[in-house]
């Protein structure tokens, strides 16, 4: 029996887990589906996702972690208990070290919180580390260096900017709009334009396949299926690109006007670093078509999409356990 550390990129929508040595060995979504008289876990990860919108009474599918934060004290606690034990089928290790990451402006009751649920499952220490910067590692940038670096982590709860040097944060802000907000956004804009209602998956389903956040950056069309408000049937509609576009556009320029108040606070020799060297995005929301043209035009800064963006956290975990010197706590 040997202790083995593992990182976890505790995310609103997916949960990864790195184990040392064998790198990220789950990635599965953050819910957890619960007997809602008994309070009894009845599925976790991809099983309860495959729940969603879609369970009888006393069956309810929970996202336990809200805005990148604990919502559900209890349930996170079951849901890193189920994926710890998935992983460790075997038993193959006793009392990790883990290391978490959270987005960069919780508070510290928050921390705590995070840091109980996983000393809960049975960690002999828990590291916390903020989001931007194990993205940025595992993105591959050496941030440890005195040159500036700036990495833009677009989750799905979060969207954390930060300017990092010298393996720290220099200036950084964190805001709730992600790829969830999309998603509502997506949700709405259907719900006033057709007078149609639709769920979550079929939101994201719709912003995977013709979502843009660039203009004429995409031309595809998409059926959609859902339940018509006025008769209360099911009916079918067809919405475009652009329309997608109208409907994400005030969101996206959210993260545009983050970005930019960053840039006013961040040191000049550090702005001088970043006009040579870019601005890297990760996280899911990077995938999100148009979103690197966006932030290049309205910045004027090179954009780069990490390599691979929505297990770069999880990645960065990897390096920084090697090199526990890295983290600050």
């Amino acid at each position: 029996m040997f202790a083995k550390d593992i990182g976890i990129d505790l995310g609103t929508a997916n949960v990864l887990i790195y184990v040392k040595g064998q790198g990220i060995v789950l990635n599965e979504p953050s819910v957890v589906a619960i007997d809602s008289e008994t309070r009894r876990p009845l599925a976790v990860g991809t099983e309860a996702r495959d729940m969603l919108g879609r369970t009888p009474g006393k069956v309810k599918a929970v996202r336990p972690l809200k805005d990148g934060v604990i919502a559900d004290f209890e349930i996170t606690e079951i849901m890193l208990n189920s994926f710890i034990k998935k992983i460790n089928g075997k038993n193959l290790f006793t009392r990790p070290r883990i290391l978490i990451c959270c987005p960069s402006n919780i508070t510290q009751v928050e921390k705590n919180a995070i840091k109980e649920a996983a000393e809960r499952t049975g960690a002999k220490k828990v590291y916390l580390e903020e989001e931007p910067k194990v993205a940025a590692v595992g993105a591959g940038l050496d941030i440890s260096k005195p040159s500036g670096n700036m990495v833009i982590d677009i989750g799905g709860g979060t969207t954390d900017v930060a300017i990092l040097s010298l393996g720290g944060i220099v200036t950084s802000a964190s805001i709730k709009v992600a790829g969830n907000v999309f998603d509502s956004d997506i949700m709405k804009f259907i719900k006033d334009k057709y007078k149609l209602l639709i769920g979550d998956r079929t939101a994201e389903e719709i912003k995977l396949n013709i979502g843009t956040v660039y203009p004429d950056s995409r031309s595809e069309k998409m059926e959609v299926r859902g339940r018509n408000i006025v008769t209360g049937l099911p009916h079918t509609v067809t919405i475009t690109s652009k329309e997608m576009e109208e409907a994400l556009r005030e969101s996206a320029y959210t993260i545009v006007r983050t970005t930019k108040s960053v840039l006013e606070q961040t040191p000049p020799e550090l702005s001088a670093d970043i006009i040579d060297k870019g601005i890297v995005i990760t996280g899911g929301g990077a995938l999100m078509d148009g979103m690197d043209k966006l932030l290049e035009k309205e910045l004027k800064v090179p954009i780069y999409i990490a390599e691979s963006p929505l297990t770069c956290v999880a990645e960065g975990t990897g390096i920084m356990l090697d090199n526990i010197n890295l983290i600050d706590n």
